[in-house]
């Protein structure tokens, strides 16, 4: 019976994860992990790649992104080299506007939600982190901490790809 029960829940969770549904992240429903988005496509950790800096931090009764606003050309790769300066653990979520305001409706509900996204990092305090997101197309994107809360506080910020 056990035996049974373990190969049916192994079936399913490759029925799962052929169909694609287990592949919803911060980047919203469908965004698998090496997928081309409406904000670029993660990038390759073995190419160059331009290195920026962001702090996360709560000061003043605020929480923020240093810097909040990154300007980058279309087609440039980027690391994004992370550090928690703050007393609270925050993350960072690249993704549309639109997408980063509909998950951080998921994450009221869902608080402890851990991510596995090549556009999201979270980040205990005192601690680093980084990511390489290849930008491929132009616009104006969003990055914010969806943890909940920590958005409203201030913790968002914007990239400009020109």
């Amino acid at each position: 019976m056990i035996a049974k029960f373990a190969f049916t829940a192994a079936a399913i969770g490759v029925s799962v994860l052929m169909s694609g549904a287990a592949q919803a992240g911060p980047g919203g429903a469908g965004h698998g992990h090496h997928e081309e988005t409406a904000f670029g496509k993660p990038g390759d950790p073995k190419k160059p790649a331009r290195p920026v800096s962001i702090t996360m931090r709560e000061m003043d009764g605020k929480m923020l992104f240093i810097p909040a606003l990154i300007e980058v050309k279309r087609g440039e790769q980027v690391r994004f080299m992370l550090r928690n300066s703050g007393m609270l653990d925050h993350e960072i979520v690249l993704a549309t506007l639109e997408e980063n305001l509909k998950h951080a409706k998921e994450m009221e509900k869902n608080p402890d939600m851990e991510h596995d996204d090549p556009n999201a990092k979270r980040l205990a305090p005192n601690k680093n982190g980084e990511f390489v997101w290849h930008f491929t197309k132009t616009g104006e994107f969003d990055f914010s901490c969806l943890i909940p809360g920590h958005r409203e506080a201030g913790m968002t910020g914007k990239i400009v790809v020109k």
